[in-house]
């Protein structure tokens, strides 16, 4: 009988012991599994990251980009009665102008270029038939998940709209709308200079005054593009006015078209920038 039981004891003991084995092999493979992932995913990202630098650095070796003096078909959007506005030092800068002969062989949908001041931002955008497309596809088209920068396919390609908005990822590489956060930091703002946005598009070179700045929960109101009368698009200006971080010299009136740009600040949140049309040229 005594005999019995050790070889029972030392059964279980085999089979703890085995259990025990399993569990650590389990938990070794879960652990191995998520670094084998997280590797490939990093690979995958910085390989997107190339593509996306090697697509820019083609266009820059191909494509020029002008400042252009104010002539006569400049026209001055809006003009303040205030003499004192900050507005008559934005005027000043000059437009940029972009041939897009060769973008539009690259791609169709290319629609314009922007720029803005002090950050890295520097890139022609293009639109297409739904917000969803150039998440996850660069300017030529082929699949990545840096994506590109790209108008709000609700939005008229002629900046007419009163709301125009357009997009981009926020890399960490500070590609694309990466680097846009760095208008919420102090030493941006205390910068008059970069209180500037310029779009080239086919027709015309636009300026563009920055009013507000702010990080929000993802939400679709700051990206409303239509306006039943004059008094909901007021009270729309005043709400993300009041939102900015900062408080800038800049007068607001349903007589503005404005400017939004969007991107993530985390998974939950957007960094939003908005101006107002203050400059325009015909081309």
């Amino acid at each position: 009988m005594q005999n019995n039981n050790k070889i029972i004891t030392k059964k279980a003991v085999k089979k703890k012991r085995t259990l025990k084995l399993w569990v650590w092999v389990v938990i070794s493979i879960f652990f191995l599994s998520i670094i084998f992932i997280s590797i490939g995913k990093i690979v995958l990202w910085k390989l997107d990251s190339n593509s996306s630098k090697d697509i820019m650095n083609n266009i820059n070796e191909n494509i020029s980009i002008n400042e252009i003096n104010d002539n006569e078909n400049t026209e001055i959007i809006n003009e303040p009665e205030d003499l004192t506005s900050d507005y008559w030092y934005y005027i000043t800068f000059p437009l940029i102008d972009v041939d897009f002969t060769e973008l539009k062989k690259k791609n169709s949908d290319t629609v314009g270029w922007i720029n803005v001041n002090n950050t890295n931002i520097n890139y022609p955008f293009v639109q297409t038939s739904d917000n969803d497309y150039y998440l996850t596809h660069s300017f030529d088209k082929t699949y990545n998940d840096a994506g590109w920068v790209f108008l709000d396919y609700r939005n008229n390609s002629d900046f007419s709209d009163k709301n125009t908005i357009i997009y981009a990822h926020s890399r960490l590489d500070k590609t694309m709308f990466g680097s846009l956060s760095k208008v919420l930091k102090e030493d941006w703002y205390t910068n008059k200079d970069n209180h500037i946005i310029r779009i080239s598009t086919e027709t015309e070179n636009t300026l563009w005054q920055i009013f507000s700045v702010y990080v929000i929960e993802t939400e679709s109101y700051y990206i409303t593009t239509n306006f039943s009368s004059n008094s909901e698009y007021q009270s729309f200006l005043n709400t993300i006015k009041s939102r900015s971080k900062y408080n800038f010299d800049a007068e607001l009136s349903t007589n503005d078209n404005i400017l939004t740009l969007s991107t993530c600040y985390s998974d939950t949140e957007k960094t939003v920038v908005h101006a107002k049309l203050i400059k325009r040229e015909k081309k």
